[in-house]
């Protein structure tokens, strides 16, 4: 027993020295790292635990888990907390949280709550139309060049940014929750998205065809617009037809109607609840300290439409952030941003510290990198948008926490929102859009600068969801 005991013993030595290439794991470094790593006490006691507990369980820093500081010296007026469900539509849901709101404000006392389904249904459509015409714009291209990789690789998703909102309610207008409700798939998009970008590579691939066969550009249009068409019939069967026209009558805050009920088409809607064109009245800005600040940048093919806006940003230190969501708070306006939000996230109480778990010294290392190395190495990068409403100023000014509401249902953390220290803000905080009367003249003219142009596979640039 004993001499087979070591004949696999050195079978299994041999096998780690035989099946090494330069640069493998070579017999020689594997004593050395088993060297290293002889268990101590510790070591078993934790390995007990974590066979048993979730490690954020073990993780989870005592010293930092009082009670929550709830009180905020500058809020805005609470709305009702939305739920996105299993879906990619944060950035939606934090836009129509933000349109909503200023609704609210301007009328002081009426409410809405817009049809998310509705928007998506021509997100959705539009992205659609994006992913071809984007096939047949490179068509004359390898299908290995990195654009068109790029485009069967990201057909299209759920996810977004602000940029969408703004284009999309142009376009298309905005309709109240009542009139057009969440559908299943609304509610649980993967399984209709992963079919329709199935169609859509299939698609695709005919559309590079008749480009490479040199057929005319009226008949590759003809045929896209069919395509279009099987996108549209399988969009009314998951999300429903989108409705042309609606009778409404506006409720106050306590759902008691206040005006008399009229006819309104979704433009007309808009119109009436957003009051004018969105775009030209806010920019987009953002933390990457990889990137010079007061610098312009904008993401090639990073936009919902086609004919829209690509999403562009004005890069600022993160104090010159803070000093623009303050203003805008100050005046009651709420304001979309974003976060790696699942970065040091106490779940259960709704809050977001860097020193909410200690990783470093239940696995005896350190996790050392700064904002820039996350964001290079793929580490971090903006996740999941959220309505910022409010902020704690300390007796000089300056941000001590932060607020937010966020669309993951009104029972989740602080009745739907997440307080945030400032120093989780500015490590996992990235991009803020705010209405350009908060905005000192200095910045709008950097923003207005010639934009540099950034490829959509970099590392920060993935969608909100």
């Amino acid at each position: 027993m004993r001499k087979l005991l070591l004949l696999t013993m050195l079978g299994v030595l041999t096998g780690v020295s035989a099946q090494t290439k330069d640069g493998g794991i070579t017999l020689q470094m594997l004593q050395e790292i088993q060297r290293q790593n002889t268990p101590t006490a510790s070591d078993r006691a934790l390995r007990n635990a974590l066979a048993a507990n979730p490690i954020d369980n073990l993780a989870k820093n005592q010293a930092n888990a009082g009670a929550l500081d709830t009180y905020f010296s500058v809020e805005t007026k609470k709305q009702s907390i939305t739920d996105q469900m299993s879906s990619g539509r944060c950035w939606m849901f934090s836009g129509l949280n933000v349109l909503r709101a200023n609704f609210a404000k301007r009328t002081d006392s009426l409410t809405v709550e817009y049809s998310y389904d509705y928007l998506f249904f021509w997100d959705q459509l539009e992205k659609a139309n994006l992913m071809l015409q984007g096939i047949i714009d490179t068509g004359k291209k390898p299908i290995d060049d990195q654009r068109v990789q790029f485009f069967f690789h990201h057909p299209l998703g759920d996810g977004g940014t602000f940029c969408g909102v703004a284009d999309l309610a142009e376009k298309y207008g905005l309709v109240p929750m009542e009139v057009c409700p969440e559908t299943y798939s609304a509610n649980n998009t993967s399984k209709m998205s992963s079919l329709v970008q199935s169609k859509l590579r299939e698609q695709g691939l005919e559309l590079r065809r008749m480009v490479s066969n040199g057929k005319k550009q009226k008949e590759i249009e003809q045929r896209k617009t069919q395509m279009l068409g099987e996108i549209y019939h399988m969009l009314i069967i998951t999300l429903g037809e989108p409705v042309k026209e609606f009778t409404y009558a506006f409720k106050n805050k306590d759902g008691k109607a206040v005006t008399a009920a009229k006819q309104y088409t979704p433009q007309s809607f808009y119109e009436e609840t957003v009051g004018g064109t969105l775009n030209g009245t806010f920019i987009m800005v953002m933390n990457d300290p990889r990137r010079d600040y007061y610098k312009t940048y904008e993401v090639e093919y990073d936009r919902h439409t086609y004919d829209g806006h690509n999403w562009k940003y004005l890069n600022l230190p993160m104090e010159e952030i803070e000093q623009l969501a303050i203003a805008s708070l100050k005046d009651g306006r709420k304001l979309y941003t974003s976060y790696d939000v699942g970065k040091q996230l106490d779940k259960k109480r709704g809050y977001a510290d860097t020193e909410n778990f200690d990783y470093g010294s239940l696995f005896g290392t350190t996790f050392g990198m700064n904002k820039a190395d996350r964001i290079a190495t793929f580490d971090s990068g903006s996740t999941h948008a959220m309505t910022l409403t409010a902020v704690d100023l300390d007796a000089e000014g300056k941000p001590t926490k932060w607020k937010v509401e966020n669309s993951w249902g009104k029972d989740w953390g602080q009745q739907g929102c997440l307080i945030m220290t400032a120093r989780w803000f500015r490590e996992y905080m990235f991009r803020l859009v705010v209405d350009k009367q908060y905005v000192s003249p200095k910045l709008l003219k950097d923003y207005e600068q010639k934009p540099i142009m950034v490829m959509p596979e970099d590392p920060l640039f993935q969608v909100d969801d």
